[in-house]
């Protein structure tokens, strides 16, 4: 099972890398040519409203959510570092989670916040490349950290007596160093196309954030060949990994049929959960970058739900449904009460 899931991680670099190796060459010599009559500095974000009233409803409620956001996944990785008993595998892949989603939830939701009470909406050449830098290597984090703690879950619920053998402490830590890997080749391998095109026209980005369907549609010459690298790259692997997630937690629900009923239920708590996380993540990113027929308030609805509404729900999901978690994280504020009391 460990080569099948290496399998999968390869092949997902191994179809980043075709993506752009092959078509990298050709396209930038072309782009190239037109790159010095690029005229744009900036982009102009559109945001979700023009309306002054609801940006400032905006304002307060994103701002609430985002310090939420952070302080609940803040409190997932305290709580799994200063836990002895939280010391295992599952435990470490969703503190490495939880540092991810915390990381997606600040890539560009500050400056969409800000933007909600400025009048002036821009960003710069660098920084909406930025933006698309850090989505995608986020984004492809994310997804290898799923698959992991899919085959995490697999080996605890299938091969429980060798749980502790298979997931053991470098095996953990190999696969979190490959989610960041990957998702560093997934994100840099598409990045050059976006830097070497020319901006000599609308600079208007209608959505919150740069990403790159909306950015590549400014530039000055044909982008076919970055539509198949996007579509390659973000559409195909997201897709195929959550294909393969289903296929996963499906082959766990038909083993635990063997299993006691109180296995049964406690085994379909923590899978209920995951499906869960994998379905709100997955959904969004499959519908922005593979489905054909683009709709402008369908798709900041979208980029609204996976990179601000996504990072706040899992914590809620895994602590909520979990009572190890529930229970480890009152210990750990009885601990720092006690200590502020002392001091």
């Amino acid at each position: 099972m460990t080569l099948y899931y290496s399998l999968i991680l390869y092949g997902m670099s191994d179809l980043s890398f075709f993506s752009a190796g092959h078509l990298k060459a050709t396209y930038m010599m072309k782009s190239m040519k037109l790159l010095n009559q690029s005229q744009v500095s900036e982009f102009i974000l559109l945001g979700l409203t023009s309306s002054q009233g609801i940006e400032f409803l905006l304002f307060a409620l994103f701002s609430v959510i985002y310090v939420v956001t952070v302080l609940g996944n803040l409190l997932i990785i305290l709580t799994v570092f200063y836990t002895p008993n939280l010391n295992i595998p599952m435990y470490f892949l969703l503190g490495n989670l939880s540092f991810v989603d915390m990381t997606l939830a600040s890539f560009a939701t500050p400056k969409m916040i800000l933007n909600f009470v400025k009048k002036q909406k821009m960003i710069s050449l660098a920084g909406c490349f930025t933006q698309i830098f850090l989505l995608h290597l986020l984004g492809g984090v994310e997804m290898v950290l799923l698959v992991s703690m899919a085959f995490d879950r697999y080996v605890a619920i299938c091969k429980p007596l060798h749980y502790m053998t298979i997931m053991n402490k470098k095996v953990c830590v190999l696969l979190v160093v490959t989610s960041w890997i990957l998702g560093l080749l997934h994100s840099g391998l598409q990045i050059p196309f976006v830097v070497s095109l020319p901006f000599c026209g609308p600079n208007v980005v209608d959505s919150i954030f740069c990403d790159l369907p909306l950015v590549t549609k400014l530039a000055c010459i044909d982008t076919y060949i970055v539509q198949i690298v996007i579509v390659a790259n973000s559409g195909i692997i997201s897709l195929s990994c959550f294909i393969i997630l289903l296929i996963s937690y499906s082959l766990i629900l038909i083993t635990i049929k063997n299993h006691s009923p109180t296995g049964q239920s406690k085994a379909r708590s923590t899978l209920t959960a995951h499906i869960t996380v994998v379905i709100l993540f997955f959904g969004p990113c499959i519908f922005i970058y593979i489905w054909p027929f683009s709709n402008h308030s369908v798709d900041k609805f979208l980029a609204v739900f996976y990179t601000i509404i996504t990072p706040i729900l899992n914590p809620i999901i895994y602590t909520l449904r979990n009572k190890e978690m529930k229970i480890s994280m009152k210990k750990l504020w009885r601990a720092f009460v006690n200590s502020r009391e002392d001091t």
